[in-house]
């Protein structure tokens, strides 16, 4: 069976390291440092992929075919796309990622350059909550917009998850003179039904990323990021890909199995203050 490939979860490929992956498609290998740090080799060949999902805050490159990241990906079946955009673009929060009306702009481009909408996923992820000189600040009040520009242009599935208290990120939002906030469960959940509205109200299905609690709210469904069954469903030929948990994700990941080409030895620029993967302490 092909293999999905993951392009990637653990840095922005696209943004930051195009002429990496460019080189990679090219020469239909990837040399891998994994988190073990188990080093190994992926198959790139177009007779053994089946998709490649990439992940980016800012898809420039892409869309500009710089160092021929565009021209690379047509020769394989199917491309996937998760566009990130949480409103916070440009901020202390994400001081490398571009700003939010910019990171809609690129949607349109995105959804031709995957030839369906349905292979484009927005991601509001993570929604935020912080407190800065003395009041409580959200991201969550970009989310209309994000989801009527995506519902405008076909895209039926919006992806979010609430940022998590990972120690070195409260210390990074201290440093900034600002407080991480962690809502209690109840808090999120009304949060998160705020937003199932929003999005029934345009078509859209609301998945939640590894947090199930939140499944309990209606309209809001668990995430498989990487679909195998989508995926086959969206395939041009219907060829089958694996439907099976892909076990070296986090236990409430709902993902099917994958090859991630990245690394976190390819440190991510964004900085986002949040994130789980940036290697400031």
């Amino acid at each position: 069976m092909k293999k999905v490939i993951s392009a990637s979860r653990r840095t922005d490929l696209v943004a930051f390291f195009p002429e990496w992956l460019s080189q990679a498609l090219r020469c239909e290998r990837a040399r891998v440092v994994g988190p073990s740090p188990r080093v190994f080799e992926a198959d790139l060949r177009p007779a053994a992929v089946h998709s490649i999902v990439l992940w980016s805050k800012d898809f420039l490159n892409l869309i500009g075919d710089r160092h021929g990241l565009r021209s690379g990906l047509s020769k394989y079946d199917q491309v996937y796309l998760h566009f990130t955009v949480t409103g916070l673009g440009g901020t202390v929060l994400e001081p490398g990622v571009p700003a939010p009306e910019d990171a809609l702009g690129q949607l349109d481009a995105l959804v031709r350059i995957a030839g369906r909408p349905e292979r484009v996923s927005l991601r509001f992820d993570p929604v935020v909550h912080w407190k800065e000189g003395g009041a409580v600040r959200t991201n969550r009040g970009f989310f209309d917009k994000a989801a009527r520009r995506a519902a405008a242009l076909g895209v039926r599935d919006i992806r979010i998850s609430f940022a998590q208290r990972y120690g070195k990120a409260v210390k990074r939002f201290a440093r900034a003179g600002l407080e991480f906030l962690g809502p209690p469960r109840e808090e999120t959940a009304e949060a998160a039904a705020r937003m199932a509205s929003t999005a029934a109200s345009l078509g859209l299905r609301l998945f939640v990323c590894s947090q199930r609690f939140l499944t309990d709210v209606p309209g809001l469904e668990a995430s498989a990021c990487i679909d195998g069954r989508l995926l086959q469903e969206l395939h041009p030929a219907r060829e089958p890909a694996s439907v099976r948990k892909d076990r070296s994700q986090r236990p409430e990941c709902g993902c099917t199995e994958s090859v991630d080409i990245g690394s976190y030895t390819q440190a991510c620029p964004h900085c986002c203050l949040y994130c789980y993967a940036n290697p400031r302490p």
